[in-house]
């Protein structure tokens, strides 16, 4: 093999190993599970709205503790919710603020797709633009090509430097995936850390993963 390739190759497994401390289960009241990314180091834990099902979720982080986790806030519109888990040894993940992704850009779609932990997966950025929320709000969204099922909700979507483009959020026609910015995702956590008002219960499931 071309010495080029080994490198991307190194290259490519020290980026998915860099994120894997950052990566953990979430597992909702109706023994549903998706995939969370440790935001902020004190324990605090950014995922969908849809994979809590519920308002009694539970994290398994990646050394196996299963903590409970109490809801900050979480926001039907959007689909992201904001845990914290009594943890304060976490490593964040390096999000994506600084410059807007491109389309074409090498990306890995990471999460635990049909229970399979620490899976990835990989695409390019096919598109991206904003959708309108029934509310009237408008989200900024990343579409990609890397493969996407049943428990990528909530991972990351990492661009090939390691850091979170967007949070995997639902299939699209069965061949593409979207992902919520990671700047809309940065903006609601900030917000939310800041109020720290009561999490409303309201959620929806249509076209999520």
């Amino acid at each position: 093999m071309d010495a080029r390739l080994f490198g991307l190759a190194d290259q490519m497994a020290a980026t998915i190993a860099s994120i894997q401390p950052s990566l953990v289960i979430v597992q909702g009241k109706r023994d549903s599970a998706g995939a969370g990314v440790v935001w902020r180091q004190q324990g605090i834990i950014l995922t969908n709205n849809h994979v809590l099902n519920g308002s009694e979720p539970k994290v398994i982080l990646p050394d196996g503790r299963q903590l409970a986790a109490q809801i900050i806030r979480r926001d039907e519109e959007i689909d992201l919710a904001l845990l914290r888990v009594e943890a304060r040894d976490l490593q964040p993940a390096h999000v994506a603020l600084q410059g807007q992704p491109r389309t074409g850009e090498l990306v890995y779609a990471m999460g635990h797709p049909w229970g399979e932990r620490n899976f990835v997966t990989v695409g390019i950025i096919s598109g991206q633009g904003e959708l309108e929320t029934r509310g009237g709000r408008r989200v900024a969204f990343l579409r990609t090509d890397a493969r996407l099922a049943p428990g990528n909700s909530g991972g990351p979507l990492l661009t090939a430097g390691g850091q979170v483009a967007g949070i995997n959020t639902m299939i699209l026609g069965g061949d593409q995936g979207l992902a919520i910015s990671a700047q809309v995702a940065e903006d609601f956590a900030s917000q939310a850390l800041v109020e720290n008002k009561p999490a409303s219960t309201s959620r929806s499931s249509e076209g999520f993963i």
